[in-house]
């Protein structure tokens, strides 16, 4: 099956990634043909349009992530507010789509707002993506200035923390510092797949408890 970007139809197969030359307006005129559908996602940064289908595992890993993320914040009674999917843009520079986005620190700078105004409106505070297609840069976030992004990539999870104007790698998370996160990733993925979400969840919220 092949890839077909026209101006009238767009088809990936899963797993595909196209590169086109393109301008803002060529990547407006794209997302508005693409409506409401969550496949294919884009993103445009630097005259450069980016389409990519994502697998089947990629929406469960990012269910599970995002799940160990809400588990944890609850039992440190944190607020936030969660988004999925959800479209950033700064116009003519960049657009991008996160797999899943928190805010913690800034949560009630969004509730209640069902649109929000980037380069106003703060930015997220954490961002989860899977990168199974060697889509994701993490840099494509430094326009938004997120403090923190994760990146499951290779079976393996890397926090990126913002720092002056680029991005490190942390052995820790800001938002859980007290929390071996790529070890609960890791563990919770594990019973996920040899048996389910839910029990991978409960399993979590068992382990948690048991430690205070």
């Amino acid at each position: 099956m092949f890839a077909v970007v026209t101006p009238d139809t767009i088809h990936l197969p899963p797993g595909a990634v196209v590169r086109l030359l393109g301008s803002w307006q060529d990547y407006q005129a794209l997302n508005e043909q693409l409506g409401d559908r969550s496949s294919p996602r884009i993103k445009y940064r630097d005259g450069e349009i980016i389409l990519m289908a994502p697998l089947p595992e990629h929406g469960r890993k990012v269910s599970v992530i995002a799940d160990v993320v809400k588990v944890l914040l609850d039992h440190l009674g944190r607020e936030y507010e969660a988004f999925t999917p959800i479209t950033m843009e700064l116009p003519q520079e960049s657009g991008i789509e996160p797999d899943y986005c928190f805010y913690i620190e800034n949560w009630e700078a969004i509730a209640g707002k069902n649109r929000i105004n980037w380069g106003v409106d703060p930015s997220p505070d954490l961002v989860v993506e899977i990168d199974i297609t060697s889509y994701t840069d993490v840099n494509d976030y430094l326009p938004y200035r997120i403090p923190e992004v994760w990146l499951f990539r290779k079976n393996q999870l890397v926090i990126y923390r913002l720092q002056d104007d680029r991005y490190t790698v942390e052995t820790s998370s800001r938002y859980f510092p007290n929390i071996n996160v790529s070890e609960v990733v890791t563990e919770s993925l594990k019973i996920a797949y040899e048996r389910n979400t839910s029990a991978a969840i409960r399993e979590l919220r068992r382990k948690l408890a048991s430690e205070n």
